[in-house]
């Protein structure tokens, strides 16, 4: 099993590529790719809750979803999982559960990170499996995209809300 540590910050950016797929939707801009043992992107995914109306529709489940219909088999164990955010405890869980041996991650969730911030689900000694973690890649990149996205939605918030005020007065 290869690992190709030096290519963090190019597979980040890929991550960061399918994030920005995100814009023509009120999806959160996160994205994921997962990464076979040569260096090969065998999975994309990006935030799709709101576009497909499915809550479990996240970039790491999306990613690794496709990374096991391309490699035929659930057991991912030759992967590296590339995400532009901490993953929440459910995408923690799936990559545990896909048997994923590395994640290489951008931006901290200090809210819903199950990777360190609010748990360590992936370092859980408990568990049958452990994942190593590369965090903090292109992390202000990572944190950027995220900062303009809700800066966005708080702009059409307010908007919203200074209409419906002046409409009623």
């Amino acid at each position: 099993m290869t690992h190709f540590p030096q290519l963090h910050d190019k597979w980040m950016g890929l991550a960061l590529a399918e994030a920005r797929k995100t814009e023509a939707s009120a999806d959160v801009p996160i994205g994921a790719i997962v990464v076979d043992s040569t260096g090969q992107i065998v999975g994309r995914g990006y935030n799709r809750r709101e576009a497909d109306g499915d809550p479990v529709a996240h970039a790491e489940v999306i990613a690794l979803r496709e990374a096991a219909a391309h490699l035929g088999r659930w057991r991912l164990d030759d992967c590296t999982l590339v995400v532009t955010l901490e993953p929440c405890t459910m995408c923690a869980g799936a990559t545990l559960l896909a048997r994923i041996p590395r994640l290489v991650m951008g931006a901290w969730d200090e809210k819903a990170g199950a990777v360190g911030s609010v748990f360590d689900v992936l370092r859980e000694r408990r568990l049958n499996h452990w994942v190593e973690v590369f965090p903090e890649v292109r992390a202000a990149e990572c944190a950027s995209i995220l900062r303009e996205f809700f800066a966005g939605q708080r702009d059409l918030q307010n908007t919203e809300w200074k209409g419906a005020k002046n409409h009623k007065a």
